[in-house]
Order: C-alpha cells, then sequence, then structure tokens
C-alpha cells in the first residue's frame, strides 16, 4: 500500500493560507510503497527563533489561560486561611497576567503582520489558518501521514477524525486546515470539553476556530445538518495521565461508533506519535488526580514542560500524526449492541495497525500500543 506525508513544518508560509488549492499542498507530498524509512518521521527541523519564541510565551499563556479560573477560585478560598496562599495567588495572577500582555501587545501584532493576518474574522475556516497555529507546526516539525486510499473515501462526506493519544495537549490536531481542507474540502469542527467552552479568552478563541461541545447531540448535528466533518480526542481526560506509556483508552469507547453509525459516517482513526513525550505529567500513584479530572470534566495534573518550566511550554518533540485506513459505517437509525460491536472492534484493529506500521519509521520500533 502507498502512504503520504506532507511535512506541514516546512510548507511554505505563502502556502498556508485559505485560499491556496489543495493541489499546491499535494505537489509537496511525497510517498512511499509500505513503509518510511526507520527513524525518518522524527526529526526536529530548525525553526525560526522569533517563532521559538512565541510558541515558548504562547502555549505558556495558554496553558495558564486553561488553568487559570480553577486555580484562581482555589488559591481564593484557601488564602483566606492561608498567607501562603494568599501569595501564590499573587504570583500566579502577576505571571499570567505578564504572558498575557507579551503575546498581546508584542506577538500579536508581530506575528500578524509577518503572516499577512488580521485576526480573528466570522469565517472560521480563515481563523484556522492563525499564525499561532502556523507556529505550533513549526515549532513540533509536525508532519502528516495518511494512506492512499484515504482522499478518495472521504472526497463527498464529512468524517469523524479519532485521535489518540490525548497527551497533555494534544498539539498534533492543531493544524486545523489539514482537516478542514487535505482530505476533503469540508469544515472540520473538533470537539473539547463543554466546561472548556466557558473559559474566558480561551473560549473566544477556540470558538473562532470553529470547537464544539463534546456531546451526542452536538456531533451529530454536525455531522448530519451542517454536513461538516468532525475531530475528536477519543481518549479525552484519561489520555492525559498516560506519562510516556502508549495507552489508549478506548476500549469503552463505543459511544462514537454508535453516533456514526446513526450518521453513517467513516470513523478515520488517527494516531499522534509524540504526544506523550511534549510535556512530564506529575500522575500520583493512586490514580486519584485522574479520577477527579474524570469525575470533573477538567483536568486537575501538574505538568512540567521545556527547560524544567513548571506550566511551561512543551519540549522540542517532533510531531507525526498518521491516520489509518478508514472504518466505513453503514447508516443504521437504531444501531443494536452487536453492530455497535462489530464497528468499535473494527476500528480498534484500524488503530493497532496503523501504530504497527508506522512506529519504526517515528524510532518506536520497541513500543507497543496497549487498549485500556
Amino acid at each position: 500500500m502507498k502512504y503520504f506525508k506532507l511535512d506541514c513544518a516546512s510548507l511554505p508560509d505563502e502556502l498556508f493560507t485559505k485560499q491556496t488549492d489543495v493541489k499546491e499542498w499535494l505537489k509537496l507530498a511525497t510517498s512511499v510503497e509500505g513503509k518510511f524509512p526507520p527513524g525518518s518521521l522524527n526529526k526536529v527541523l530548525p525553526i525560526e527563533r522569533d517563532v521559538e519564541m512565541e510558541r515558548i510565551f504562547g502555549i505558556s499563556a495558554w496553558m495558564a489561560g486553561n488553568v487559570m479560573p480553577f486555580a484562581v477560585s482555589g488559591l481564593l478560598v484557601l488564602s483566606l486561611i492561608s498567607h501562603v496562599a494568599a501569595i501564590l495567588l499573587k504570583v500566579f495572577l502577576a505571571y499570567y497576567g505578564i504572558l498575557y500582555a507579551v503575546n498581546k501587545f508584542y506577538f500579536w501584532p508581530k506575528f500578524t503582520k509577518k503572516y499577512e493576518q488580521a485576526g480573528f474574522s466570522s469565517d472560521i475556516r480563515e481563523n484556522q489558518y492563525l499564525f499561532t497555529e502556523r507556529n505550533n507546526q513549526k515549532y513540533t516539525s509536525m508532519q502528516i501521514v495518511w494512506p492512499e486510499s484515504l482522499r478518495s473515501a472521504l472526497e463527498n462526506q464529512p468524517a469523524i477524525f479519532c485521535a489518540v493519544p490525548h497527551g497533555l495537549a494534544p498539539l498534533g490536531i492543531t493544524c486545523y486546515p489539514i482537516w478542514s481542507k487535505l482530505f476533503n474540502n469540508i469544515l472540520c469542527r473538533w470537539t473539547c470539553a463543554p466546561i472548556v467552552l466557558k473559559i474566558p479568552i480561551i473560549s473566544k478563541f477556540m470558538s473562532a476556530i470553529g470547537y464544539i461541545p463534546a456531546k451526542s447531540k452536538n456531533i451529530v448535528e454536525t455531522l448530519t445538518k451542517k454536513e461538516e466533518n468532525v475531530g475528536i480526542i477519543l481518549d479525552g481526560i484519561a489520555g492525559m495521565f498516560q506519562g510516556h506509556d502508549e495507552v489508549a483508552h478506548i476500549q469503552k469507547r463505543k459511544g462514537i461508533v454508535k453516533i456514526a453509525l446513526r450518521a453513517g459516517v467513516p470513523i478515520v482513526p488517527v494516531y499522534g506519535f509524540g504526544h506523550t513525550s511534549l510535556w512530564k505529567v506529575v500522575v500520583d500513584p493512586f490514580g486519584i488526580m485522574e479520577k477527579i479530572s474524570i469525575a470533573l470534566d477538567v483536568s486537575v495534573c501538574p505538568f512540567f514542560g521545556r527547560f524544567g518550566w513548571f506550566l511551561g511550554p512543551p519540549q522540542r518533540t517532533p510531531l507525526c500524526v498518521v491516520l489509518g485506513e478508514p472504518v466505513r459505517c453503514p447508516n443504521i437509525d437504531n444501531p443494536v449492541q452487536a453492530d455497535i460491536d462489530n464497528y468499535h472492534g473494527k476500528m480498534l484493529k484500524s488503530y493497532g495497525q496503523l501504530f504497527e506500521h508506522h512506529k519504526e519509521a517515528y524510532g518506536w520500533g520497541d513500543k507497543e500500543l496497549k487498549f485500556v
């Protein structure tokens, strides 16, 4: 079987636009029969210094922004009884304030000018090309790999892109135009926990690039009424607590299969090689933080990034996002459990095959993918 690879990080900036025809991207893709050479999908590419600095500050601000409402609320309560908590609250607010100011007043005008962008608009497709996401691709040396059959399979219908593992933050999905242009010319809306769409600043950004709540009603409506693609991080919060292990918490994730059958759309397995290596997540041995996070539908996990920076930017780990053979789901209005189990099994098989096929090319020949 032939596989294609697009080096997103090396894509010329002038081609990273809504107006660019997908044929221009495909001209830059390389292909191979069978497997890519060992280690060839795991290369850190040189990066412009201003891009690197923007991502160091930008991702750090983003991560702190996600934590802010919960950290501030907790520290406010604790500050009533603890002087230390009051000090930590002031330190955190100053930390986030500095990051926000640097990004808003320095990097935002610098890069909107550099990439000739106007910032957010009412056009979701246009917003998916924002410089922050372009710089993510460069920072992570991002590559996309897919089988030859995929584009023809998705040409005239929406699909569900199901990505694993989540990792602390799944930066591999943030090349948003890929999902809205490369495989079919249909807007892709990614999903997130509903609470994330209520966080100040963060929610404005995510709504602008098309995010929807990770709820069955919203996903079905997007697929059937709007006839748009949907992207979902299938292992969710559970996938944030795996450290450097390649574990996919999808053994019981059958709800998405039921949705696909009701909508009659294919499921495309997506694996983010490198997601689990971007940050060092502090995991307690009893799994208490994981249980609390799942119960609250929001992550409660300390982490360290590059330079040992608490809540800081990720390592410059190269990311390779690999897509597998689509699981073609027939349209069944009321699928029974046997139908759901059947196509869920096919989805797991496709994940296993794509991981095994590409792991040596990423330099992970000794790793195994476990389903739990």
